[in-house]
This record gives C-alpha cells, sequence and structure tokens, in this order.
C-alpha cells in the first residue's frame, strides 16, 4: 500500500488516481500508523510554505514523515512536497523546512526575462508545460528521456547546497532543480499526476520499485 500523506493542502485526489490508473493502489491518511505501515510514501501539496508546515506540525505529521523516510521505505514527493524537504523557505520571510535536503527554497526574480521572448518579463508563476534535462541516472526515471515535457506550477524553486542530489534541471529564465534523488527519495517540483504518459511512467515506475521493495 502506498500512504499518500494528507495534511491538507490539496491535489491529493489526483495523485490517487494517478498511481490506480497505473496499477497500484493508494490510500489518503493523516494517520501516523497508516503512514508507518505503509510499502511507501508521497508528499504532494500545493500552497504556501510555511501553512503547509505549520499543517503538518498541527496534525502532528512531520515526526511521521521523518520516520518513513529515514526507515528506508521509497518517498515521493510532489511540487511543494518537494520543497518542504528543504531546510528552509524564502517565501513570505524565512521559514524552517523538514531539513531532509540541506538548502533554500527561493522566489523566482520578476527581473528575470522569459526564455521565450527576451523582451518580455519571466511570468510568475511558472506555469504549464516544460521540459527536464537528466543530470545522473535515478531508476524511477528510466522511462523518461531528456526533452520529454512535464506541467509545472510553481513561484519558488530549490537550490540544493549538494549538487549530488541533483536529478533533472529546466530552463525557465535560467536553469533550475527540477527533481532531486538520493538514497530512497525522488522528488520532482513538476506534477507527474497531470503529466500525461511521461508523468505516469514516473510514477509507475516509483510504484514498481516499491513493490519489489
Amino acid at each position: 500500500m502506498i500512504a499518500i500523506v494528507d495534511y491538507g493542502m490539496g491535489n491529493l485526489r489526483s495523485v490517487q488516481k494517478a498511481i490506480e490508473k497505473v496499477g497500484f493502489q493508494a490510500d489518503v491518511t493523516r494517520s501516523p500508523q497508516h503512514i508507518a505501515d505503509a510499502d511507501a510514501v508521497i508528499l504532494p501539496g500545493v500552497g504556501a510554505f510555511k501553512d503547509c508546515m505549520d499543517n503538518l506540525d498541527n496534525l502532528g505529521l512531520i515526526t511521521p514523515v521523518l520516520k518513513a523516510i529515514s526507515s528506508g521505505k521509497p518517498f515521493l514527493g510532489i511540487c511543494l512536497g518537494l520543497q518542504l524537504l528543504f531546510s528552509e523557505s524564502l517565501e513570505f520571510g524565512r521559514h524552517p523546512g523538514l531539513d531532509v535536503i540541506k538548502g533554500v527554497v527561493k522566489p523566482f526574480s520578476p527581473t528575470m526575462t522569459d526564455p521565450d521572448d527576451p523582451q518580455e518579463l519571466l511570468k510568475i508563476p511558472h506555469m504549464g508545460w516544460n521540459s527536464v534535462q537528466r543530470q545522473k541516472p535515478v531508476p524511477v526515471l528510466d522511462g523518461i528521456n531528456d526533452g520529454d515535457y512535464f506541467y509545472f506550477v510553481h513561484s519558488y524553486y530549490v537550490e540544493p547546497e549538494d549538487e549530488k542530489v541533483v536529478a533533472t534541471r529546466t530552463d525557465y529564465g535560467g536553469e533550475f532543480v527540477s527533481a532531486v534523488a538520493f538514497d530512497n527519495i525522488i522528488a520532482t517540483q513538476f506534477h507527474p499526476e497531470k503529466s500525461q504518459n511521461q508523468g505516469l511512467a514516473i510514477l509507475r515506475d516509483f510504484a514498481t520499485t516499491t513493490k519489489k521493495g
């Protein structure tokens, strides 16, 4: 069973339906015991960083999520679920994250120019389809190729201290990290559940790895 952590910040059912579409069971839960018993855990999310951390804290889910990660079971973070893994975010101030990955979450600069039209300022949030470039071999990403497109919706991006965790990069007014991977963790800034066949391939490989484990 794959546990999708419910901390009140949206996008849960679409992730559940995508996992079910590739042939696996996923339960949306905020039960620490269910998270502990799961074969794998997904932390999705949309919204403000501080609100999400507050919700995780108020629901008593920070410790279960950290224990799931430290247990070695497969763990997938999606969008804000990627950002929450970092040490801190600069979204509307400075706010601590889960500190699983050393680094910071930063805003896109409104002074950046649009890569498709250098005469225009960058549109924020970064919303829509964009391509990724793989930076290292990652089994869960074996089903995708350099240049494949995924769906993004975000105004902030992650900047890890250790380049070794970077799995993919994407260009939007300059390169940013669009996925990280190390040990049992894979986390994406893009939404695989909204990214059609390429996104489903990632979810299928994640779930298949879970089954093998």
